[in-house]
């Protein structure tokens, strides 16, 4: 199909359908949603000169999964985003069916992303092919072409490749499947990003003392922090346990030391980074003033999304807040990007019994909780936290299934920041030691609902929308 052709279909596809998306009373305010379509994983997040650039996996012709487009926002400050020209379309042999994830770096000063060319066959086989596209003047992308074709040794399921430079070098880490249906990280080197030689499997399903762990990894993303290599992945295919590996897939973090010599990473235990209802296929990016960032998708594949009330209105999902990355005893730390709090308006404070709180609007506002004590909140009657004082649980009616679903965090509480906007919930427990993100859709206006007869402190912030441009 023309490029032409689906460039077409896009811009009828928004135009006709933006002012119904736009009129959702779940719209978000100040998350980043695609403006009509189905948005999932962030994609190319990098800042250059000065400026942040977010492209993102985009199906702007229906609420549905299919051939993705990269769309592509950017932005000064984290908080006002501009949309730019649309990245990629799927228009070429080597991308039939989706340009998939993938990653951004600089490159001689251009943007250049590398991203997966998706193509199924008729017989229900398929490929992929690592892609290459560079920045023109004009701020739009040039396809290059196929730079990696599938390695031997897996099926057709390998892609999501992030890439980054260290001592002079190009290094890429690309999820895959071997031919024994296990899930793998691969790690590859170039002089100039055009080709590619492996360096092997550097984790996954039965590597670095894990047993089988998966059928298969996506979204991995490599990167230092505080003296320690992290290395994000989804792996896919992981038994539930009582309290953790709840959702459909899931998503999080190694912690050891690369040796780029001999392709091999030793690495801790496996860490989930989001404990909430919804959160998969994160990226992160080094900023100019040296912080790790990093944004994820408000949303799982393969789960329950398609019976979320936007579909309605011709729109799904949105992305996490950009939270700020640090690592703390082996763990890490998420907090907010310190750049969101621009959105704040005027604090409120108050301290009393949870029961005597008063019912602020939550349906954009941030809430500090202070307390040790047992309580429970309720966000717009949808959505309910509870805190017994060993185990905090976040508590919901599935859509599809209309059965309560819970998720869990054990640990000793002292401190909650809850980021609320039109359709969501960012849980940042004790500064965030842990992270329970979820959509979920409350009574309008929403309201937060205390209960308990223990001393509880508050402090409250409506927040502005953000501005898209």
């Amino acid at each position: 199909m023309s490029e032409a052709h689906l460039l077409k279909q896009a811009l009828r596809s928004v135009v006709s359908g933006q002012a119904k998306a736009n009129a959702c009373a779940y719209r978000p305010g100040w998350h980043l949603a695609p403006p009509v379509g189905l948005l999932n994983d962030p994609n190319g997040f990098v800042q250059h000169n000065g400026r942040y650039h977010l492209f993102y996996q985009w199906n702007p012709l229906a609420c549905a999964h299919g051939a993705k487009f990269w769309g592509h926002w950017s932005s000064l400050d984290l908080v006002n985003w501009r949309h730019e020209p649309l990245a990629l379309a799927p228009s070429e042999e080597f991308e039939s069916h989706g340009c998939y994830s993938g990653s951004a770096v600089v490159d001689k000063q251009h943007l250049t992303l590398i991203y997966t060319g998706n193509v199924k066959y008729a017989n229900g086989s398929r490929t992929a092919f690592q892609c290459l596209a560079r920045e023109n003047a004009d701020g739009e992308f040039d396809k290059i072409g196929p730079v990696l074709d599938l390695p031997q040794g897996y099926t057709g399921h390998v892609r999501d490749p992030k890439v980054w430079q260290y001592d002079g070098h190009w290094f890429m880490v690309l999820g895959a499947q071997n031919l024994d249906l296990q899930g793998k990280i691969l790690l590859l080197r170039s002089s100039d990003l055009l080709t590619w030689h492996s360096l092997g499997e550097i984790a996954g399903s039965g590597l670095n003392g894990l047993g089988e762990f998966g059928y298969m990894w996506e979204c991995p993303d490599l990167f230092r922090l505080a003296e320690s290599d992290v290395l994000i992945c989804c792996p896919q295919g992981l038994t539930a346990e009582p309290h953790r590996y709840l959702n459909t897939f899931q998503s999080g973090y190694f912690v050891g030391e690369l040796d780029y010599q001999r392709g091999e990473f030793p690495h801790g235990d496996f860490n989930e980074l989001d404990l909430g209802f919804e959160f998969y296929a994160p990226q992160t990016t080094l900023s100019e003033d040296g912080r790790r960032l990093m944004i994820g998708w408000m949303g799982i594949p393969d789960g329950d999304e398609f019976y979320q009330p936007t579909v309605e209105q011709g729109w799904i999902h949105t992305m996490t807040c950009v939270r700020e990355l640090t690592l703390q005893a082996g763990k890490i730390v998420q907090r907010p990007a310190r750049e969101l709090q621009q959105l704040r308006g005027e604090k409120q404070t108050w301290s009393g019994t949870a029961q005597q709180a008063p019912r602020w609007g939550i349906t954009q506002a941030e809430v500090e909780i202070e307390t040790e004590h047992p309580f429970s909140a309720q966000f717009g009657e949808a959505l309910t936290l509870i805190w017994d004082g060993e185990c905090l649980t976040l508590s919901r009616i599935n859509r599809r299934t209309n059965q309560p679903e819970t998720r869990f965090w054990h640990g000793v509480l002292q401190q909650l920041t809850l980021l609320c906007d039109s359709s969501s919930v960012e849980i940042f427990i004790n500064q965030g030691e842990a992270v329970m993100s979820s959509r979920y859709f409350p009574t309008l206006p929403a309201r937060l609902t205390l209960t308990g007869s223990k001393q509880i402190a508050l402090s409250y912030w409506p927040l502005a929308n953000c501005m898209i441009e």
